[in-house]
């Protein structure tokens, strides 16, 4: 009796066990996650990665050597174009430029003195001609003999020579005051050079050098970058160059800040494609920069391309692939029916619909990614 009534047990046992498996891996409904089929806008998009830069930099150096004895500003700090930025120590150069100026006027007073002595031998040479002229006039009335006459020449001779000589001085002294004038001029602009202004407006983003320093032409003191036109540097693939052109709209993500998109738009295209990724690069310009941005950073950018207005989309997510064909689920009457679809232009998230369903229609996919594969044609199914 005993036997008979743990052989009935087990039996029951054993039914109960096979309809649960029964029940949960073919009548028990799969939860899942519906979508309304709608028509929409589908923004078609080439996406790219890059970084973002500045299209005017410059490294702010100096022209002379020197040390380094003031910083006026910092990084980070906003400049104005001719701004002062940093000053070199122009004890050195002060004394060069006063001597430069001693030399500039002391050639200045030799060239005024030459000047009379100019003066003097015009005086002397009409002095010498009247003399000469009456001493011509006298011998021509035998008042004065030829000893005379080649005298009075000979002294015309000697006060235009005199005079040739002060003026072949006045040249060279105009020729000393004119080189003691560009030395004067040289060191006033090396004076100049010690005091560094900003080239342009904008943004300090790096200091290289400290109070003290010794720099040398060349040598970076400030990296600025002018903030009118910041844009991301990005890789397209060469395969979307056909469609790509200067003003396109745009979004971009930067890596810090990959929840908030910033529009944009295309500047320009680059004219040649890296031999190892046949990809290029596509200037987009950030028309408004976030509080915190660094140059350099990773940034993606989403350039729209085209625009499909009233289409039927759907969620790529929905999209499943039976047999090598690809298709949706569709909830009717609490089951899941796999249509094949043909499909249409791809967004970044969205796909269009070309035929195999309409709108009204309720995707559905499973609500655990897990449990993707429970979801088959006819599935019973429980929408969460």
């Amino acid at each position: 009796m005993m036997r008979l009534i743990r052989k009935v047990l087990f039996f029951i046992i054993l039914v109960g066990a096979v309809g649960f498996l029964v029940y949960t891996k073919v009548l028990r409904p799969v939860p899942v996650i519906g979508h309304e089929v709608v028509r929409g806008d589908l923004v078609i998009e080439v996406m790219g990665t890059g970084s973002v830069q500045a299209r005017v930099s410059a490294v702010i150096s100096s022209k002379i050597q020197g040390r380094v004895n003031e910083l006026v500003v910092d990084q980070g700090s906003l400049v104005t174009v001719g701004q002062v930025i940093a000053r070199l120590d122009d004890r050195d150069l002060i004394r060069q430029v006063e001597i430069a100026e001693a030399n500039a006027m002391a050639s200045q007073a030799g060239l005024d003195r030459l000047g009379a002595d100019e003066l003097r031998s015009k005086a002397v040479l009409r002095q010498v001609e009247r003399d000469l002229s009456r001493i011509e006039e006298s011998f021509a009335q035998r008042a004065a003999n030829e000893s005379e006459v080649d005298k009075a020449h000979e002294q015309v001779a000697i006060a235009q020579a005199d005079l040739a000589r002060s003026r072949s001085a006045i040249a060279e002294g105009k020729m000393l005051l004119i080189a003691a004038q560009k030395t004067l001029e040289y060191q006033q602009t090396k004076l100049e050079d010690t005091v560094i202004t900003a080239p342009f407006g904008g943004l300090i983003i790096r200091r290289d050098r400290d109070p003290g320093d010794i720099i040398v032409p060349g040598s970076s003191i400030y990296r600025l970058v002018a903030l009118d036109e910041i844009w991301v540097s990005a890789w397209v693939d060469e395969t979307a160059m056909s469609g790509l052109s200067a003003q396109q709209p745009a979004r971009v993500l930067l890596r810090s800040q990959p929840d908030q998109p910033f529009a944009g738009h295309v500047v320009r295209l680059g004219r040649e494609t890296d031999a190892e990724t046949r990809e290029f690069v596509v200037d987009v310009a950030i028309e408004s920069l976030p509080e915190h941005w660094a140059i350099g950073q990773r940034a993606d950018v989403y350039i729209e391309t085209n625009r499909l207005q009233n289409a039927l989309v759907i969620p790529m997510i929905y999209i499943t692939v039976v047999n090598g064909e690809r298709g949706v689920y569709r909830n009717e009457g609490s089951r899941a029916v796999w249509t094949r679809c043909e499909f249409g232009s791809q967004g970044r998230e969205s796909i269009e619909i070309k035929s195999g369903i309409e709108a009204g229609d309720e995707l559905v996919r499973a609500a655990n990614p897990d449990k993707k594969a429970a979801l088959k044609d006819q599935k019973k199914v429980v929408v969460q």
